[in-house]
């Protein structure tokens, strides 16, 4: 049972959860009067950002975190940015992990020279190297950094250790560069959501039961958008911090902001295991805390669960979907159609035989279910079986080396392959479709992180399609054990709960992971390999702008994987240019001609040459308001998407719109708030509209004067022109609050240049 309160509550003695309403029985159960306000700072994450706020203002924090880890996808052009805007070493622990891109079959050598990189700037500027297939960057991060009243800050979204005290956010680059340049992470102090635990799982239940569980109730309400998810009750030591770490991370699928948990014995002896005891520390709410909502979990009553395509909390029991498995597949065969656009045919129901749901793969791995006791359990429930030689097949991907030793020590790795299971080491792939792309038309079942449209590899504009349901690995390996059979783990509950203890042996680690903090050797040379490009230069912002609009999408929601493709893109992901071509492919995929065009338009402006299509655009704007010509107006073009930016951290969302001629966004929401960071870091602005995209089509010029005013000012209305051959339309934007910094960054026309200044200054 998942209750959701309607207003806040009050946390009385950490074991006693009360609504807001009620704050008489509050008062009467803790024995005197209790202040909203007080209570209020009594949360664990009100302590945490308190000692890592560097502005004394709590309702505007300004964070300075204790490491940053990055992944080989993203390391390279944050470590450009960095480098252009004057960067002299890292001071703080950061962490470069190659669990991305760790294959070399796409581009040739482009992947390995992107890890060459990353090792030589880890011992120019004293940064910590992780070599491929060592660990997925959020097993290493829980192994080695993370540690009670911490915070870390990563370029990648999953990057989650409240389980282990420690709040970390997931951020595009530039926020990471901003750390690396001594500068803070601004944000409004956030609302706190106690998601408050009782009862203790079931054998048969797993992390992902419990975290799909909980995304299904808060995420389309949005009921922790952006806030911090804190994880108390008395259920909290019901479950193994090993077992904690694989919900902590699905947080990230709610779209909350971070995510933090009270401590017990079961953290320290994690801390201990790993040499680091000395990170402990008891972290719990206060005598009385007052959170901004409440989601109250009887983990007890979780059953075995599937989040069917295409997003985490499309979540069924198991049991629930057998007992309507064809009505509920057929919903889904319709969102299919919707992501495939005609392009190419996806089916579930042909997969219904004799009333089961035949599975074509299945997958373990990464940071949710490559986890110790994960793999272990799918190893006891398979133990002595098989799993068929027919169409299912199975990869289980340990989360590190030390991980993988212990379960080869233990014969837990021997017990999947005996059952025809396939072993691989620490790789991040399957979750964004950088490795075990399924069969066309089928259906792998994961204990990933994401199941978003095509993120498995897919490619629906050639013809292609197939799909993922995110499942526990208990499930997993009974479905595995049932031949590729959907099946629920309760079936087999006597196979689990056995799950020896966990000895860490870090000397794989020792043997091969560079460690330069705080010994940088300025004298080397970085390693550069012929794919990894410098950014290009981009123009500071015109007094006014004029944008032509590329792309209009009309989804509810659009993903960061849908602006910018994962899988056999990443390879390119150190060249912006060259990755900059596949922007908006996958939804739309003339979006990349639109917008280069554009872009020559501009920078022919700034050669000073004519340009009779944009003077006649113009000429239909004088009289109104910045007096615009060639000279003060910067041209550039826009995407209108009603909620873009939902999942991944990357920063090339956004990076790849700016460098082929992108200026700003138009929506009536960010997904999530470092979506919005990275289009403000790069320069463009990030607009709402005030009503429904009516005004304009692709093709349309909007002509918005005196912008750099405008960024002076409440931002509350901005007025803008729909520019037709008629005339003009009246368009109002306006922009949710802006930093006095986003608003320079802005001006200056991104991140790099804006530091450039700053550091000439």
């Amino acid at each position: 049972m998942i209750n959701l309160f309607k207003n806040g509550a009050y946390l009385v003695h950490g074991n006693e959860i009360i609504p807001e309403e009620e704050l008489s029985r509050a008062e009467a159960t803790l024995g005197r009067k209790i202040q909203k306000e007080e209570a209020q700072k009594g949360t664990i994450a009100y302590g945490i950002l308190k000692a890592h706020n560097q502005n004394g203002d709590m309702d505007s924090l300004k964070i300075r975190f204790d490491a940053l880890t990055s992944h080989d996808i993203t390391y390279v052009g944050i470590i450009q940015t960095a480098k252009a805007s004057g960067m002299e070493n890292f001071p703080m622990p950061y962490i470069l992990t190659c669990c991305h891109n760790s294959l070399c079959a796409v581009g040739g050598t482009i992947n390995e020279d992107d890890h060459m990189f990353g090792l030589s700037a880890a011992q120019k500027y004293g940064g910590i190297f992780v070599p491929p297939h060592m660990a997925v960057i959020h097993q290493y991060m829980r192994e080695m950094h993370a540690g009670c009243g911490k915070m870390i800050l990563g370029s990648d979204s999953h990057t989650r250790y409240g389980a282990l005290g420690t709040m970390a956010v997931g951020e595009g680059g530039g926020e990471l560069d901003k750390q690396i340049l001594k500068d803070t992470w601004d944000n409004p102090y956030p609302g706190v959501v106690a998601v408050y635990l009782t009862g203790s799982p079931k054998p048969w239940v797993g992390p992902h039961d419990i975290a799909l569980a909980i995304c299904r109730a808060v995420y389309k309400n949005g009921y922790v958008k952006n806030k911090v998810m804190e994880f108390v009750g008395p259920g909290v030591s019901s479950m193994t911090t090993d077992y904690r770490n694989a919900v902590d991370v699905m947080t990230t699928e709610t779209t909350c902001l971070s995510s933090i948990w009270r401590t017990d014995e079961d953290t320290r002896a994690f801390l201990k295991e790993h040499h680091r005891e000395g990170d402990y520390k008891k972290l719990d709410p206060a005598e009385v805390a007052y959170y901004d909502g409440c989601v109250q979990v009887d983990l007890s009553t979780v059953k075995p669960m599937i989040a069917l395509p295409f997003h985490p909390s499309n979540a069924y029991e198991i049991d629930e979907l057998n007992a309507n498995l064809g009505d509920i597949l057929r919903e889904t065969e319709k969102k299919a159609a919707e992501v495939a656009q005609g392009r190419a045919a996806y089916s579930l129901t042909d997969k219904i035989h004799d009333g089961k749901l035949q599975v074509q793969q299945g997958v373990i791995g990464g940071c949710a279910g490559g986890n110790y006791v994960n793999v272990v359990e799918a190893a006891n429930l398979l133990r002595g079986r098989a799993i068929g030689s027919g169409e299912f097949t199975l990869n289980v991907y340990p989360s590190s080396m030390p991980v993988y030793m212990d379960l080869a020590k233990k014969g837990m790795l021997t017990d999947l392959m005996a059952a025809g299971a396939v072993v691989k080491t620490a790789f991040c792939g399957p979750c964004f479709g950088a490795g075990d792309t399924p069969n066309n038309d089928g259906l792998s079942i994961r204990h990933t992180t994401r199941n978003f449209p095509n993120r498995e590899g897919s490619k629906p504009g050639q013809g292609q399609m197939a799909a993922v349901a995110l499942m526990d690995a208990r499930s997993i390996a009974a479905t595995a054990a049932n031949n590729g059979r959907l099946t629920s783990a309760e079936e087999f509950a006597d196979a689990f709960g056995n799950v020896p203890a966990y000895h860490f042996d870090d000397s794989a680690y020792k043997a091969r992971v560079y460690n330069g903090f705080g010994n940088p050797e300025p004298e080397k040379e970085l390693f550069y390999g012929p794919n990894i490009k410098d950014w290009p230069e981009m123009p500071a912002l015109g007094d006014n702008i004029l944008l032509k609009v590329c792309s209009k999408i009309l989804d509810p929601v659009t993903t960061t994987d849908e602006l910018i493709p994962s899988g056999e893109t990443s390879s390119y992901r150190s060249n912006p240019m060259g990755l900059a071509e596949f922007t908006l492919s996958r939804r739309d995929p003339e979006y990349v001609g639109r917008t280069k065009a554009v872009k020559e338009l501009e920078l022919a402006r700034e050669a000073g040459k004519d340009l009779s299509e944009v003077d006649k655009v113009l000429a239909r704007v004088q009289g109104l308001p910045g007096s615009a010509t060639l000279a003060n107006t910067e041209i550039g073009s826009m995407v209108y998407a009603n909620k873009p930016g939902d999942g991944s951290a990357r920063e090339q969302a956004a990076s790849c719109q700016r460098v082929i001629g992108g200026l700003a966004n138009i929506t009536q929401d960010y997904a999530t708030k470092r979506y919005r960071s990275n289009v403000i870091n790069w320069g463009m602005l990030p607009f709402h509209l005030k009503g429904e995209p009516t005004d304009f089509e692709v093709g349309d010029w909007i002509y918005v004067p005196e912008i750099r005013k405008v960024l002076d000012g409440d931002l509350e209305t901005i007025p803008a022109y729909v520019v037709k051959e008629s005339g003009t339309v009246p368009l109002t934007l306006y922009s949710k609050p802006l930093t006095e910094e986003e608003r320079a960054i802005i001006k200056a026309g991104c991140l790099i240049n804006y530091n450039r200044m700053k550091k000439a200054k």
